[in-house]
């Protein structure tokens, strides 16, 4: 068996560049090829018979960034393993490419170690999570997606205005936008998240949203 393929999909050479030295320099690791943008990384699934292991996906690129890449593949091909790359730690843009599938992030200035971790975690467990997804969230991920009891099970303890607040939690919207639409105060909101964050064994609102996702307690 021949070493994992990585596809690197991102606009800025000298990084791609970089970074496919230092992958090829990893154990059972090689890059199959580089693309300046998702348009690119398109024409090359549809060309190729083969597809890569894992695809590294640049989430600001132009002609067609990441968030519009992962919706294209959560339609035709879902069973793809990406990791998205970003130079910021933008949470909205990051639960946008968790919600159309991608298996985690990295930021650019990640560790080569944990690079390497990253990419044998998403091979073996199907997801990689950085430290601001606590441990505990883990465990959750033994649950299947789409078994309806443990969906049931994960909505244990809630209450309906809870549930609410992690449908909107979900989406894009700001905690201030959510205080609104539910017609509560922000205050109320913090609330809300807090319970949810005990309830769920997360620390942050990234974490609240693989937790939801992974449980099928949510959809797009």
């Amino acid at each position: 068996m021949g070493p994992h393929t990585i596809a690197i999909v991102d606009d800025h050479s000298l990084f791609a560049e970089s970074l496919q030295g230092l992958i090829n320099n990893f154990k059972d690791f090689k890059v199959d090829y580089i693309v300046n943008n998702g348009q690119e990384l398109l024409d090359k699934l549809a060309y190729k018979k083969y597809h890569p292991d894992v695809i590294l996906l640049d989430i600001k690129m132009p002609y067609m960034d990441g968030v519009q890449v992962m919706r294209w593949l959560k339609s035709n091909l879902p069973e793809m393993k990406v990791l998205a790359l970003s130079m910021d730690d933008d949470e909205k843009i990051i639960i946008q490419m968790l919600k159309y599938g991608a298996k985690g992030y990295l930021l650019k200035d990640i560790h080569p170690d944990e690079l390497e971790y990253a990419l044998n975690e998403v091979l073996n467990k199907g997801f990689y999570y950085t430290d601001r997804v606590s441990d505990s969230l883990i465990n959750s991920l033994n649950l299947e997606p789409n078994d309806s009891k443990s969906k049931q099970q994960a909505f244990v303890n809630l209450n309906e205005r809870e549930i609410s607040f992690l449908e909107l939690a979900c989406t894009e919207k700001t905690y201030r936008e959510i205080a609104d639409e539910m017609c509560i105060s922000v205050k109320t909101v913090d609330g809300y998240r807090e319970s949810l964050f005990k309830k769920f064994g997360v620390s942050n609102r990234i974490g609240l949203v693989i937790y939801a996702l992974k449980n099928n307690m949510v959809t797009i």
